[in-house]
């Protein structure tokens, strides 16, 4: 399955992917040696023809760096570009201005492309750092602002981020890659009761992305990721689920193409007006991507 978009496939969103040129953005975390499938510099020219083969037409592009410099030339970018409609940037959310650091974000160029606000959780070591007063404060001021808080974290976060959602009910939360669930292992039974805690606050939606590079090994199939899916279904319901592919970093695991495939499949249960939600309706409601 490859090539133009089946119908009710046109006009996906890709609620995540990623962009980045090395030499002005260094990237630490990519492994040159493991990694070497994405230790290149990857720019909006390299991901247009695959969103266009694909049936993408808006994308919401996501920092990969804590970098204030970062968010300003992905905001840049968006400016000039027709597909990226929104930008997942980031703050230091510990800072005592978070909100005026926001207003500087949106008065930059693009800035109007500003959707939401994501750290990497998932790299903090502090078991409760989603607990600490001073990162709900910069978290608050986030949803105050009218932006989304993605999170990112691994399964065994995610009890702290369902109280986090649960405190503060007029944040809007994106749950990043399902938080990265411990596909094929023992430990996929704590990550379900985990994240139907989190899905019980309304105020959360959830993406089916970065899947394929949590499952062990090189090679993987649909049916490998069909409990992890379903299990979000069951959870969520598709009008809170979206599309994301994490491309490029899905090039570890997957084609772009595979991946929109893939979930093509995974959905192929679902009636047309919850495979459309996935597809696009959630992404555009929960970034506000029709006013962006």
């Amino acid at each position: 399955m490859t090539g133009a978009p089946e119908p009710g496939r046109a006009g996906i969103v890709d609620a995540h992917h990623h962009l980045w040129v090395r030499a002005r953005h260094p990237q630490s975390w990519i492994d040159p040696v493991t990694m070497a499938a994405i230790d290149a510099d990857f720019e909006p020219a390299d991901l247009a023809p695959l969103a266009r083969a694909a049936g993408v037409t808006a994308t919401v592009v996501v920092q990969s760096i804590p970098s204030v410099a970062e968010t300003v030339d992905l905001l840049g970018i968006a400016a000039e570009d027709t597909v990226i409609r929104g930008v997942v940037g980031w703050v230091d959310l510990t800072a005592d201005d978070v909100a005026e650091r926001l207003d500087r974000l949106r008065s930059a160029r693009g800035g109007e492309r500003l959707v939401g606000i994501r750290h990497l959780v998932q790299s903090e070591t502090d078991p409760a750092y989603l607990d600490r007063p001073d990162v709900r404060r910069g978290i608050a001021a986030v949803g105050a602002a009218g932006l989304v808080f993605d999170l990112l974290v691994r399964q065994h976060q995610l009890p702290m981020a369902a109280r986090l959602t649960r405190d503060l009910p007029e944040v809007s939360f994106v749950l990043d890659h399902l938080a990265k669930p411990a596909i094929g292992r023992p430990e996929m039974a704590q990550w379900s009761r985990g994240l139907r805690s989190l899905a019980a606050s309304p105020n959360t939606t959830a993406k089916l992305s970065g899947l394929v590079t949590e499952v062990p090994g090189s090679a993987w199939t649909p049916g490998d990721l069909r409990p992890a899916v379903e299990d979000a279904l069951d959870a969520f319901g598709p009008d809170r689920l979206m599309f994301g592919s994490d491309w490029p970093v899905c090039l570890l695991a997957s084609s772009y193409q595979r991946w929109v495939d893939t979930v093509a499949e995974l959905l192929d249960g679902q009636d047309a007006a919850d495979q459309a939600s996935v597809w696009g309706a959630t992404a555009r409601r929960a970034y506000g991507l029709e006013t962006s």
